[in-house]
């Protein structure tokens, strides 16, 4: 049952992934901005499609792991990336983002991918 939960919860996570990534190619600089960094256009052009890509390819990857029923290894990928939000945070802090995005939008994601993972490893 707990690992079920885990299961969904990572199932909303490659969801949002692929959602975010697909955002950052269809509207970059709105994506970007949305999610707490100013890109100025042809100084961080790569910015945003770097992130695209990273996000398609890490909810790719949950989604891999959920359909192969590898509960300890999605737990542990889950586990192994919140580095991912926690460096996105401290992006948009050193750039002059608001701190509210970074420990708001970011501080929330690593802890919903924390507990998610949690459940994974210990249910």
């Amino acid at each position: 049952m707990i690992v079920d939960l885990g299961y969904y919860l990572s199932a909303i996570i490659a969801l949002t992934n692929l959602l975010i990534g697909a955002y950052f190619f269809v509207a970059p600089y709105a994506a970007a901005e949305g999610l707490g960094v100013t890109v100025v256009r042809g100084q961080w052009d790569p910015y945003p499609l770097v992130k695209a890509i990273r996000d398609i390819g890490a909810g790719t990857f949950i989604a891999v792991l959920i359909l192969n029923r590898s509960g300890q290894l999605l737990g542990f990928f889950l586990l192994v990336s919140t580095f991912i939000p926690l460096t996105d945070a401290l992006i948009v802090l050193k750039h002059g983002g608001a701190s509210a995005t970074a420990f708001g939008v970011y501080g929330t994601t690593t802890g919903i991918i924390l507990i998610t993972s949690g459940l994974l490893l210990l249910g």
